[in-house]
């Protein structure tokens, strides 16, 4: 193995601690991740913009305090990826729309500049849907973005580029975002790790809003431990956020190597169900069954809990989302910033021609419906039966979370109902879209946190499937002890981490 295949193999970890120990280097380590991005990225689109330069910099003088003997955090010099829906100071912000075509942002979002002060080179921005429109990262107005365990077909949304590049070792870690399984569904269909935190736990100043009370800006890495030395550099209280919790964020990594131990005595686990059975392919219930084996072999006990408003969380979700949404996107008026597109054929348009002809040209089918949705459910007559409607309902939901959480420490479902689709299969059909996110959407209705570990393969393709553990609000930390033991105790079954059984994409064509 050569030291640029050793670093890139890496987990974050790993990398952290081979920087302490003076092993390597940051400009080495970042180096090694920048070549691969140019060699795969060809095949994958993971990146939408790769900033080689800052990012050799940033390492540069990540080595110089490590030199000094000022590391400026456990992860100081290991490089990341950021979702492109996140703001950046000085670099492209596009949302994966037209509309924000080449817009670079005066300042950076609260998360990015706490990975940047914690010394984590940016490598660059990853690509997504639309304004995080989509579960399967097709509906980039820049292309989509391919899977690298089977390169036709999807790698989950809206955040597959971060979970491409993660799966791929184009970046030991990530940032996404999840408004409803926008990271942990891109994380079971690629076999990574994905963590949605606690609603306010972590900052979503300079997120790009799809829904303000859905949006959570969360970590995408290869192991449970990554997840949390990332989640604990981002999370914490942000006075810029008004929805921003003002408590100390758990003692994650501590949870995190407990859990390796892989010793579940005394813990509760509830299997949801309203979460499995018709809908779901047969090769996820296999593997999630056995690793609720698995938990149970290792101490826990577990126990079948009822959410029966879950079953309406998908017919709310896609209403208070798009009504959100709407509501959002009127900022993109063609007036401020972002496009600006000139309506053929008139001579002296009005404000209202150029801003028709700028949204036309530059948001794509997928934002224009969930516009055209949410403020038809927003108009005089149709609020209270539509979307009032739909927000008793995610009460109801909470509820059936509070209610299940007094029987249990965590639930368990499986995280996606499928494996990865081809490109295009459902491209076409927007309600099959949207029932990817069956199992994710009620921890985003409610705000608690949700974590993807992979669960194996699916017999009918061979296909990652995912585990989803949700926890009670500011309880991530339960997260992280089950999640990774049921990483210790299902790599203990496969000889090794999954992603070892992906195919190598070195010389590999689209």
């Amino acid at each position: 193995m050569s030291a640029a295949t050793r670093w890139t193999r890496a987990t974050a970890a790993e990398l952290a601690a081979a920087l302490a120990s003076g092993a390597t280097t940051s400009v080495e380590v970042t180096r090694a991740h920048l070549d691969r991005i140019e060699r795969l990225d060809p095949q994958l689109h993971a990146f939408l913009h790769v900033d080689a330069e800052g990012a050799l910099a940033q390492a540069a003088a990540s080595d110089a305090r490590r030199a000094a003997g000022r590391a400026a955090s456990a992860l100081d010099g290991v490089p990341i990826a950021v979702k492109d829906v996140l703001a950046t100071q000085g670099l492209p912000t596009t949302c994966g729309s037209r509309i924000l075509e080449g817009w670079v942002p005066p300042y950076d979002a609260t998360v990015v500049a706490r990975i940047r002060a914690a010394g984590l080179p940016i490598l660059g921005k990853t690509n997504m849907d639309e304004f995080a429109m989509g579960s399967s990262t097709e509906h980039s107005a820049y292309g989509p973005t391919r899977n690298p365990w089977d390169l036709e077909r999807i790698p989950g949304g809206s955040g597959g580029g971060s979970a491409a590049a993660v799966t791929a070792y184009e970046a030991p870690l990530a940032l996404g975002t999840d408004t409803g399984g926008s990271i942990r569904q891109p994380a079971a269909v690629t076999g990574s790790v994905g963590v949605k935190p606690t609603y306010g736990g972590v900052s979503r100043y300079g997120l790009v809003a799809m829904a303000n009370s859905l949006d959570q800006v969360g970590p995408v890495t290869r192991t449970v431990l990554d997840a949390a030395l990332l989640h604990e550099v981002v999370g914490g209280h942000d006075p810029l956020d008004s929805t921003s919790i003002d408590a100390p964020v758990p003692d994650l990594v501590a949870a995190a190597r407990r859990g390796a131990d892989a010793d579940l005595a005394g813990v509760r686990i509830g299997v949801i169900a309203e979460l499995g059975g018709e809908g779901y392919q047969r090769g996820v219930l296999d593997r999630f069954t056995e690793a609720v084996d698995l938990l149970v072999a290792a101490g826990a006990e577990v126990v079948e809990v009822a959410c029966p408003s879950f079953v309406h969380a998908l017919a709310t979700y896609y209403l208070i989302m798009p009504c959100e949404a709407s509501s959002n996107l009127a900022r993109f008026d063609a007036m401020r910033y972002g496009l600006r597109v000139w309506p053929d054929g008139v001579e002296s348009p009005s404000a209202e021609d150029v801003m028709r002809a700028t949204r036309d040209a530059g948001f794509g089918d997928e934002v224009k419906r969930r516009i055209i949705l949410g403020t038809y459910a927003l108009s005089s007559g149709y609020y209270d039966a539509y979307y009032g409607q739909a927000q008793k309902v995610r009460t109801l939901i909470s509820r059936d979370f509070a209610a299940a959480f007094e029987q249990v420490d965590v639930l368990v479902s499986p995280t996606a109902p499928t494996t990865a689709f081809r490109l295009g299969e459902k491209l076409d059909d927007p309600l099959a879209m949207y029932l990817n996110d069956l199992a994710t959407i009620p921890a985003n209705l409610a705000g608690v946190p949700g974590m993807s570990v992979p669960s194996g393969l699916a017999e009918e393709d061979g296909l990652p499937a995912g585990l989803q553990i949700l926890a009670p609000a500011t309880a991530d930390d339960r997260l992280y002890r089950v999640g990774a033991a049921a990483e210790t105790l299902l790599e203990a079954r496969w000889g090794g981490p999954l992603l070892a059984q992906a195919p190598d994409l070195e010389g590999a064509t689209a």
